[in-house]
């Protein structure tokens, strides 16, 4: 949405309509460039489940089959996310019925730096004081030794359901000792120096924890997407098709959930993304250099931040804050992706919810010209973001070959949820690239894949008979 869709800029202005056209030609997509995209993205993926190694490293997730909808009893999920800790508590109640009691605890940056195993500690102490909890409660009985899925939103090799090792850590997580680990086995001896009564039973990925809630509750659900502080899918796939795991000994006709950990396509290359300064400066700036191409162009982290790039190039020329103390907009990732949501939202003609954006937490003032080229350029990014989010959607949906029967694909994450317009302009994008078929690939809030999905393969896992590859067969 550019401004000339909206209000014009007011007289008098060093925000000119030039200035305006450079941002939406940096930030826009055209329907040829996507499909681009797309068929760089199908060869990305077919290469990684050839073979290992790969840039976007399309991870067995040991999750075989789908649920059949009727697993019962109660499940604990521990989530290990970009912005939370999370505890749960599940009861499947058989019939697609479920019902969750959890807790939230805020990571810091300096845990998210600390020795890998202090931050585990965190993670059984904080568990230890959930069952403690609803122990007191009466939700569950002293002493019981309930098996609990690990949701660890990284991208780990795993070789069976309950083994994980960290291929390296994404969404600003540096914790030392922890790479090329196996965290299963860094939690389990965080559990047992706590004496937490847990079965550490199912190591999950957020996003493959998604895709099988989702489909737990729609059947539809052939894909699942995490759109938040990260970027990720994952689906189900013929281990036929999986080369790299012909040696195995899996029948060809297996499904068998992938964890594509899309976030880093595009890394190193450098080819297909169109990428713009500022998104070079935020992955040089990083803690991972050259890795997450996709997904600093794409997520939570990392919108608000292009945009407090572009207001920093901007104030530099001289063309807005004039005479302004903008020295709060000094420091990374100060302002945040959310202020893009909101600014996207203001529909007052003065965008009133603007100034305040401004002046409560910048102490800067605003003039309506500028307010009116914020919300525009918002839109170009929060655009660019959904745009090229669909592309991987795409990707998944033409290497599967489904686009004529068509598809749900389940979605979870700050920016699908509560991002305005979001979920319109990721349909507007598959439209882009298909044409009229793309309307047969529907999108929905994706059930608790965190919480909901890690105990449900843990109950998948727990009822399975084979303890070896077969384990979910």
């Amino acid at each position: 949405m550019s401004l000339d869709n909206t209000q014009s800029i007011v007289e008098d202005s060093p925000i000119t309509s030039e200035l305006i056209q450079k941002y939406e030609k940096l930030f826009t997509l055209t329907p040829e460039k996507m499909r681009s995209i797309v068929d760089a993205f199908v060869e990305t993926l077919k290469r990684g489940l050839e073979q290992y190694g790969q840039v976007v490293p399309m991870i067995p997730a040991f999750v075989f089959g789908w649920p059949t909808g009727e697993e019962t009893g109660d499940y604990l999920a521990l989530d290990l996310g970009g912005t939370n800790l999370r505890v749960c508590l599940v009861t499947l109640s058989g019939g697609g019925k479920f019902d969750i009691k959890q807790k939230k605890y805020r990571l810091t940056e300096e845990q998210k730096q600390m020795e890998g195993s202090l931050l585990f500690d965190f993670c059984a102490d904080s568990l230890s004081a959930f069952l403690e909890s609803a122990q007191a409660e009466g939700t569950i009985k002293a002493g019981a030794e309930l098996p609990m899925g690990f949701t660890f939103s990284y991208p780990c090799q795993q070789d069976r359901i309950d083994h994980g090792i960290l291929i390296r850590w994404t969404k600003g997580f540096g914790n030392p000792n922890v790479e090329g680990f196996d965290v299963t086995q860094l939690f389990a001896d965080s559990l047992k120096k706590h004496n937490v009564p847990v079965s550490l039973t199912a190591l999950v990925n957020d996003t493959t924890g998604a895709l099988i809630a989702s489909h737990y509750t729609n059947p539809r659900t052939r894909i699942g997407v995490i759109l938040g502080t990260g970027c990720n899918a994952a689906y189900a796939e013929r281990v036929g098709n999986i080369p790299k795991m012909k040696d195995l000994g899996i029948p060809d006709d297996t499904l068998m959930s992938i964890n594509c950990e899309w976030g880093a396509f595009d890394s190193f290359e450098h080819k297909h993304l169109p990428r713009t300064k500022y998104d070079e400066i935020i992955d040089l700036t990083s803690n991972k250099p050259h890795e997450q191409a996709f997904e600093k162009c794409i997520s939570g982290r990392y919108l608000g931040e292009i945009f407090r790039l572009v207001m920093k190039e901007l104030i530099d020329e001289g063309v807005i804050f004039l005479g302004k103390d903008t020295s709060k907009l000094n420091e990374e990732y100060c302002f945040d992706t959310a202020y893009l949501s909101t600014m996207e939202s203001d529909m007052t003609p003065e965008l009133l919810t603007i100034v305040s954006v401004f002046s409560q937490h910048y102490k800067i003032e605003t003039t309506l010209a500028e307010r009116q080229f914020f919300k525009a350029l918002a839109n170009l990014i929060g655009t660019r973001s959904a745009r090229l989010a669909s592309c991987g959607m795409a990707a998944i949906v033409k290497k599967l070959d489904i686009l004529d029967e068509g598809c749900s694909i389940g979605i979870d994450g700050s920016l699908y949820d509560m991002y305005p317009g979001f979920k319109e302009r990721i349909h507007e994008g598959l439209t882009d690239i298909f044409g009229e078929k793309g309307k047969n690939v529907v999108t929905h809030h994706a059930e608790d894949g965190s919480g909901l999905g890690s105990a449900i393969i843990a109950a998948m896992t727990k009822t399975r008979k084979d303890k070896g590859f077969f384990t979910n067969l």
